[in-house]
């Protein structure tokens, strides 16, 4: 059964079985994760993988912190998920081995997190949660700290507005008045271009049901090297045929566990291999 207790037991005893592996998706506090830089790389370690890449939304904050903390127990790869628009629609753009010191990229991801805070503080003032001591929350946040939605359904959790993720995203935040409410984006093939050119390299997140091969030759013709193939949500057909639509178009496989917290979505959940890896740091600059 999918996403049974049973099933999560043997994808975990897989990794066990064979170490040689990485998560390339997860996130901490820097942006909406729960997960602190040390607890991740802990996790990660216990996990059994080799490598885990931290993908904050729009910040490489927490690298610095994570490879510190790791001191060389594991290979912490420097990433980030872009918030990209792609035919006027959102898409997330992970980045692999950035230079986090490349200043025109992070040029570009100080922007969106400014925009980022903007807007929660717009949906905070919409959902009704919105008060000076939240203004002062926000304000004493660190720059790199990228906020959205699910930080906003952790502090209505807090307030006892919602009771979970779940009643907070199903009945407050898919709402249309706050689905109006702007946010920054940035164009897909000027992300790409940067992420290239700060020695990244550029894969696809999450690509939704029903991708084709004529949306990922566009995407390739900007730039794209990847796409994620291995991830929480898509049934195993819709795995193997975009492996397979990336196999055709000589784009890199990556994979992730999207992971936020310690729940469902946990670390090594899901995974790719190390020669994987290696495919995808051969096509750095």
């Amino acid at each position: 059964m999918k996403g049974s207790p049973f099933t999560r037991l043997c994808r975990e005893l897989s990794v066990l079985k064979n170490p040689s592996r990485a998560d390339l998706h997860t996130h901490t506090t820097f942006s909406d994760g729960t997960h602190t830089t040390e607890s991740l790389v802990e996790r990660a370690i216990q996990a059994g993988l080799k490598a885990v890449a931290i993908t904050d939304h729009d910040t490489t904050g927490a690298i610095e912190l994570a490879r510190s903390f790791a001191n060389g127990r594991i290979e912490v790869i420097a990433g980030v998920e872009v918030t990209s628009e792609f035919r006027g629609h959102e898409l997330h753009l992970l980045g692999y081995f950035v230079d986090r010191n490349d200043a025109p990229l992070e040029k570009v991801l100080a922007a969106l997190r400014s925009g980022r805070r903007t807007r929660f503080l717009e949906l905070a003032r919409r959902v009704g949660v919105l008060d000076a001591s939240v203004e002062k929350m926000v304000a004493s946040l660190p720059e790199s700290v990228a906020l959205g939605r699910r930080n906003l359904a952790h502090l209505m959790i807090q307030r006892g507005i919602a009771r979970n993720l779940h009643d907070a995203f199903s009945r407050v935040l898919c709402a249309k008045d706050l689905a109006g409410v702007p946010k920054l984006r940035w164009p897909v093939g000027e992300a790409i271009a940067r992420i290239r050119e700060a020695g990244g390299v550029c894969s696809w997140a999450h690509p939704p049901q029903g991708t084709d091969r004529i949306v990922l030759e566009e995407l390739k013709s900007c730039g794209l090297q990847a796409v994620e193939c291995e991830y929480p949500w898509p049934t195993r057909a819709q795995g193997r045929r975009l492996r397979e639509l990336a196999e055709s178009l000589d784009l890199a496989v990556t994979g992730g566990s999207d992971s936020h917290d310690p729940g469902p979505r946990s670390i090594g959940q899901r995974t790719v291999t190390m020669e994987q890896v290696d495919r995808i740091r051969s096509l750095c600059k």
